[in-house]
């Protein structure tokens, strides 16, 4: 069983009951998780509070050195909390390394709050007048993070959270647990004061009570529209500030001109990447025009040629598998769902199979989707692309901005005007030009829109700097 982190000290939960952890390559169980408690997170909290004065009074400079130190850490057990994600996860060992990497990259970017904090000066703002404007912590801040991405998206968190002076109760998701101990582990070995950082493991329980919590001011989330709208709306009627980032529809546009070859290695590794399971998966595919029968062969057959198999042990595969069953019955109802309405399947996912016992899924291609199905319009979260076809660029970004979610987008095309046309006219934040993931680096905000975010402050750049600081203006007259 589990445990919680509090105050540095590793505590028992306050409630009975607990969840299964799987290794999904082999469906076995290998933790249990605690499905958390309202004691849990106000002994945190209270923690976090005690340790907030001293914390938030730590010069700047010293509060980098310690995360200077807990990055040394992370690449020194780099190669371990790799296989740590595969085992719970499921990802692949370059997925799992690709993981980690982009969380490191965020902990770059916070070893460098001195410069970040820095404020505003201006002498004579009026006659014998300065005004200065300064960044203070927010206070005790919360993070609730998804299982897709077990190191990245809590690294998107508190290292940037801990750098303002705030202190933090992270909650991790009760299915990819392990990285989460071992991430909190490694920052209390680079000198994390106690109550700084503190872990609280749960399920639905949990996020409740921070959500309700008085002594929590920051909500950050990562999830599933559904749950992000509902966090933003119990936080904020709470008077939190939060930042909760929902799914995503993501389209890519195949226009004639483009790099065929590029094109469908860049579609084959953001549709069928991590299985599938993460926001900024490409998973409808609309081609321009000619491209169509190009694109389609090319795609059919480097995704029927996909290895896939057991990841645990960080062997060699193109792709894992799902994170747990209910996983897997959701994708394969969505296929299902292909047959009822005469949807047709280029590449079956369902007839692939795999020696070990586990959560498999083989990548699928499906065309011929009507627009008002389920395979268009929501988020299946899993290894399955939709190919729709149109008529010019415009037709297709019409098509996309159809969609109520706003992530990402991409184009491939050589012409340069087709990109411009198209990253200025497609309704989403992060746009990708010959790229297949456009997910920004640290230094710029993960910048979803629509039904992709709730809030007014990205996580990541300078926003993530923003939301987790107060400004605070001083106007002084000396005569």
């Amino acid at each position: 069983m589990l445990n919680n982190l509090i105050a540095n000290q590793w505590t028992p939960s306050a409630a009975p009951g607990s969840t299964p952890v799987f290794n999904p390559s082999r469906g076995i169980e290998i933790a249990r998780c605690p499905v958390g408690a309202a004691p849990d997170v106000d002994a945190a909290v209270r923690a976090a509070q005690a340790a907030l004065p001293e914390w938030s009074n730590t010069p700047p400079g010293d509060r980098a050195r310690i995360l200077f130190k807990y990055k040394a850490l992370l690449e020194e057990n780099y190669h371990q909390i790799a296989l740590l994600i595969c085992r719970e996860h499921g990802k692949t060992l370059i997925e799992a390394q690709g993981d980690l990497r982009r969380g490191i990259d965020v902990v770059d970017l916070a070893c460098g709050i001195p410069s970040l904090l820095m404020g505003q000066k201006l002498g004579q703002v009026a006659r014998n007048i300065d005004g200065e404007a300064e960044r203070f912590p927010v206070g005790v801040c919360a993070g609730i993070t998804p299982y897709n991405f077990p190191a990245m998206i809590p690294l998107w968190m508190f290292p940037v959270a801990l750098a303002c002076g705030n202190t933090f109760l992270f909650k991790p998701s009760p299915k990819v647990p392990l990285t989460a101990a071992r991430l909190v582990e490694l920052f209390v070995a680079a000198g994390l004061p106690p109550g700084v950082l503190n872990l609280v493991h749960g399920g639905v329980d949990t996020v409740h009570a921070i959500l309700d919590h008085p002594g929590i001011a920051v909500v950050s989330f990562v999830g599933s529209t559904v749950v992000a709208r509902e966090v933003y709306r119990r936080g904020t009627a709470n008077g939190k500030r939060v930042q909760a980032a929902g799914g995503a529809k993501n389209f890519m546009i195949v226009m004639p001109d483009a790099d065929m070859d590029l094109a469908a290695d860049a579609i084959l590794s953001s549709s069928f990447g991590c299985s599938g399971q993460r926001c900024m998966a490409g998973s409808v595919a609309v081609v321009a025009g000619p491209a169509a029968e190009p694109i389609t062969e090319r795609l059919r057959s480097l995704a029927a040629e996909m290895s896939i198999g057991a990841t645990d042990e960080g062997a060699p595969v193109g792709m894992g598998p799902l994170i747990d069953s209910i996983a897997l019955d959701r994708v394969q109802r969505y296929l299902s769902l292909g047959d009822q309405q005469n949807v047709k399947m280029l590449v079956d996912g369902r007839r692939h199979t795999t020696p070990s016992q586990g959560f498999y899924v083989g990548p699928s291609i499906v065309s011929g989707v009507a627009a008002d199905s389920g395979l268009l319009q929501d988020e299946v979260f899993g290894p399955v692309l939709t190919l729709l076809r149109e008529d010019d660029l415009d037709a297709a970004i019409a098509c996309a901005n159809k969609s109520p979610y706003g992530n990402g987008a991409v184009i491939y095309t050589r012409s340069g005007g087709a990109a411009r046309k198209f990253a200025r006219n497609v309704n989403c934040g992060m746009i990708g030009v010959n790229i297949g993931v456009p997910a920004p680096m640290a230094l710029f905000p993960f910048s979803g829109w629509n039904e992709s975010f709730f809030g007014d402050l990205h996580v990541q750049g300078n926003e993530g700097i923003q939301f987790y600081t107060k400004t605070k203006v001083t106007l002084t007259r000396w005569s």
